[in-house]
């Protein structure tokens, strides 16, 4: 015979009972327990028990001329009484030794009703097994680049936190009056030279030599000073930067266009890179583009003419300043003083869209998300009791409803998952509650993202 318990109401002896709430010996259960398998008990079930052989009737649960019919001889099979009274006879009784080794040896498990498990049952954690865990891979995902979810920005503002000398470096732009708490910073835009013109102070230490030095640093290989592109150095550049939460892992290379205003006659600029992969396909990831003029509907307009350079996994777009004086008339002023360079560059971009809603910065970010999936099993004989208070009464610990008793029920809202330590990791949520009784299962599958 399988045991389920030793000890609760509801378990299983060894030596021939189930049930009892501290009867962990071969005494009838004490609390409406199933009774023994395998030999008599030496005394009755106290208060209605069933299936039990008794020696001694009190209040119910005896039996007399009984006849046992061994499924494996000479072990006895699960006995049932009737409700009279008076000592059993007519058994055949074989020593306890042999009914465990015959019971072993058998190795069947004994048809429990529902009502013998009791409270033995009430299980708190339930172990992940090596088969509960399935790795789900890793899958692409994109969404709108800015706050919200948003593909597309139309508002720009600066912002009015930067003090005087923060400002002479870069300028940050949010989606919004920045004094308003909802609103964010959604990127940056600076001037850099790499002999530090267009800026007060040194070429030691001007902000546009910063600036440039800072950019060359964190993209170009080491032993490449300068910008280049068409076989031309770039001497100074201007470079927009995204605000690292917006943009998780990456900007997506194919699927971004910055509208830039043009001066003195000069038409709207619309830039994107050459990558290709308007579709969102996953081509093959590189750690640069050359941004051309296009725009996400009709593509690459001119392949030939490059304005600059993305690098996606920065989310960093680097313009050449001589470019865009060309095409846009953006006007920058490369005398040492603090002419503000990438104020030009903003007032571009947000004219852009003062023109035409339809002329915002569209951008989307990139990341790569992994799934994992475990499968929460919840048994029949498991999670039918609950701890909260209200479903006991008294300090005998009875159940709150009646109905309870030997048929138990509860509620499965939320799924807890815990580390070694039991500590709570994380919960997940069920759309509707799912009853769980001993006459049912449950199998919760979770999706955890990564």
């Amino acid at each position: 015979m399988a045991f389920l318990n030793n000890f609760g109401f509801g378990g299983a002896n060894p030596l021939g009972n189930m049930g009892g709430f501290q009867n962990n010996n071969i005494y009838g259960p004490g609390f409406g327990g199933l009774g023994g398998f395998g030999m008599p008990m030496l005394q009755g079930p106290r208060n209605g028990g069933a299936n039990v052989i008794s020696q001694n009737q009190q209040n119910g649960g005896g039996a007399s001329n009984i006849s046992v019919t061994p499924t494996v001889a000479p072990r006895p099979s699960i006995l049932s009484s009737g409700a009279g009274a008076g000592p059993s006879s007519g058994v055949n009784v074989s020593p306890i030794d042999v009914i465990l080794n015959d019971d072993v040896a058998a190795n069947d498990t004994p048809i429990v009703p529902a009502g013998a498990y009791d409270y033995g049952s009430g299980k708190v954690y339930t172990a992940f097994t090596t088969e509960d865990v399935v790795e789900g891979g890793t899958k692409r995902v994109t969404r709108g680049l800015w706050s919200g979810g948003s593909g597309e920005l139309t508002v720009f503002h600066t912002s009015s936190f930067l003090s005087n000398t923060q400002k002479s470096y870069y300028y940050e732009v949010y989606n919004g009056l920045p004094s308003v708490s909802t609103n964010e910073p959604q990127f940056s835009v600076a001037y850099g030279h790499y002999a530090g013109s267009g800026s007060a102070g040194t070429n030691e230490d001007s902000p546009s030599s910063a600036i440039y030095s800072q950019m060359q640093q964190v993209l170009l290989p080491s032993n490449q000073k300068f910008f280049k592109w068409q076989d031309r150095n770039q001497d100074d550049i201007y470079a927009i930067a995204i605000n690292r939460a917006r943009l998780k892992d990456r900007l997506d290379p194919g699927n971004w266009e910055l509208c830039i205003s043009g001066s003195g006659g000069k038409k709207l600029l619309r830039l994107i890179d050459d990558s290709g992969d308007t579709n969102q396909a996953g081509n093959a990831r590189q750690t640069k583009y050359n941004v051309v003029s296009g725009s996400l509907t009709g593509g690459v307009q001119n392949s030939t003419e490059i304005f600059g350079e993305v690098y996606p996994q920065h989310g960093i777009i680097i313009l050449g300043a001589a470019a865009l004086d060309d095409s846009s008339s953006l006007g920058t002023v490369r005398t040492v003083a603090d002419n503000q360079n990438h104020n030009r560059l903003f007032e571009a971009i947000s004219g852009s869209a003062v023109d035409s809603t339809s002329n915002g910065f569209q951008a989307r970010n990139e990341e790569e998300v992994k799934s994992t999936f475990y499968f929460v099993r919840a048994k029949n004989g498991e999670y039918n009791f609950s701890n909260n208070p209200t479903y006991i009464s008294g300090s005998e610990g009875r159940l709150n409803q009646s109905t309870f008793v030997g048929d138990p029920k509860t509620y499965i809202t939320s799924v807890g998952l815990y580390n070694n330590d039991n500590e709570l990791l994380a919960i997940a949520k069920l759309s509707k509650p799912i009853l769980k009784s001993f006459q049912n299962e449950v199998l919760v599958k979770v999706k955890l993202d990564f």
